[in-house]
């Protein structure tokens, strides 16, 4: 296990609105010696960060009550020196350019350990990301559009098979199924 400095390295905020793993995340933040605050909302990110703007956050993209970058946007117009980051299970091309202009330093997907936000966290500004290891595979990126779509549609099956030009059929069987690796 990494040993990390006992000394405050900061304030962070974590707003995502799943439990355990923001119960996980803060405990091994604390351990990184971080003074940690969590929110479970948009609205709750954002009265923290109205509070008392911390010097990091890392923020999920989408909440119950709407979308993360409402909580960096805040963030980097009360803080303009804090480093956010965002973290999604429903990650592209379009949300991940508009984290970082809105302030964002980096954009993470879901799951990630506490290992890759605190190095992304503390990276050096304007270093550059290390390329995976292991990239996702055609059918990953192929269930990951369809995920994305079948959010974006409200979760409407019917709807998502239009847009994607599917049959109803088919989609229902590859929303029943697991992730592809």
């Amino acid at each position: 296990m990494t040993e990390y400095n006992d000394s405050s390295a900061g304030t962070l905020l974590l707003v995502d609105d799943d439990r355990p793993f923001l119960s996980r995340l803060g405990r091994a933040m604390e351990a990184r010696g971080f003074d940690v605050r969590t929110a479970e909302t948009v609205a709750d990110g954002i009265a923290e960060v109205k509070k008392d703007p911390p010097d990091y956050a890392v923020v999920d993209l989408r909440l119950s009550d709407g979308n993360g970058l409402d909580v960096i946007d805040a963030l980097n117009k009360l803080n303009p020196g804090a480093r956010g980051v965002v973290l999604t299970g429903y990650g592209n091309i379009a949300t991940a350019v508009t984290a970082v202009k809105l302030g964002a330093i980096d954009y993470l997907s879901k799951p990630a350990d506490a290992d890759a936000v605190y190095g992304a966290l503390m990276a050096e500004p304007g270093s550059k990301a290390a390329l995976p290891e292991n990239p996702m595979s055609a059918d990953r990126v192929r269930w990951e559009h369809i995920q994305r779509v079948y959010e974006l549609c409200n979760r409407n099956v019917s709807e998502t098979a239009r847009r994607l030009n599917m049959h109803r059929r088919t989609l229902q069987r590859i929303l029943a199924k697991r992730a592809p690796r």
